[in-house]
């Protein structure tokens, strides 16, 4: 079986809806566009907007700490620059996110929905040129990366365990399949021919507690890291992966591993 694209997500909250893309145009050295464009920062967190440093993902709401954020569904509307809140089919909330009434009924919805105390609110965070992307802390090679996963691993997991796991459990990028389980672990250091898309694979994705959360239900019903360790040793699932040369990816593109990555040399140059 030929190893293809399956599907493309973004994600332009954090911690909210993936959203299905048709295609999307990757650029050298950038992620996906609007991909974690912006998080719902804790109020009496360390997030200033005016002093900004990288931080780690326990300072935002996210689905670690907050899964009923999973019950409610976002649309982002590039172009309009609004997003969409329904809840089971019903649309709650139209807000244009360039106005500060529209951010602050944004982040009032949010606020129930995480049921803070009267008064508090999350902050929307915004910041030029970031993307709120769990390992933007470790630089901005890391941040603009995009994520991989294999369905053949998440399917092997899932026999492994005894539960069907929804793959957006990973919030990935990109997914691909035809591969064997897991072999996308013997990508690190080497570059993959994706469609138009050549990318160099940077690390290894480990997981959190997120991906206990069904993101159907919103509940937190399988401790998807402990079996990880438990079932195969490891808590990885997917891989980062940088961009070396443009174009636009689409599902049903192919997908070529290039040469391993010889013994002795580094993993991911400087």
């Amino acid at each position: 079986m030929p190893t293809t694209l399956d599907s493309l997500y973004r994600y332009p909250v954090k911690g909210l809806t993936p959203e299905r893309l048709g295609s999307v145009a990757l650029q050298p050295g950038r992620g996906v566009p609007t991909d974690r464009r912006y998080a719902l920062a804790k109020p009496d967190g360390a997030y200033r907007a005016d002093a900004f440093v990288p931080l780690s993902k326990r300072e935002y709401f996210v689905l670690l700490n907050t899964e009923r954020l999973a019950g409610l569904r976002t649309r982002f509307d590039e172009d309009a620059q609004t997003v969409e809140v329904t809840v089971q089919g019903h649309r709650v909330l139209e807000a244009d996110l360039t106005t500060a009434d529209g951010r602050e009924a944004f982040v009032e919805l949010y606020a129930r929905v995480a049921d803070l105390p009267d008064g508090v609110r999350p902050v929307l965070a915004e910041q030029e040129g970031y993307n709120f992307t769990d390992n933007a802390k470790n630089g901005p090679r890391m941040m603009h990366s995009i994520s991989l996963v294999s369905l053949a691993s998440v399917r092997d997991l899932s026999e492994r365990i005894g539960h069907d796991l929804d793959p957006l459990r990973f919030r990935s990028n990109v997914y691909v399949d035809g591969l064997e389980p897991w072999a996308e672990r013997d990508w690190v250091g080497r570059e993959l021919q994706l469609g138009e898309v050549r990318v160099r694979v940077l690390d290894e994705t480990g997981r959190c507690a997120a991906t206990e959360v069904d993101p159907t239900t919103a509940r937190r019903d399988v401790p998807v890291v402990r079996l990880l360790h438990e079932h195969c040793g490891h808590e990885n699932v997917g891989v980062f992966a940088e961009v070396l040369s443009g174009g636009v990816l689409r599902p049903g593109d192919s997908v070529v591993p290039g040469d391993p990555v010889v013994a002795g040399s580094p993993v991911v140059p400087a």
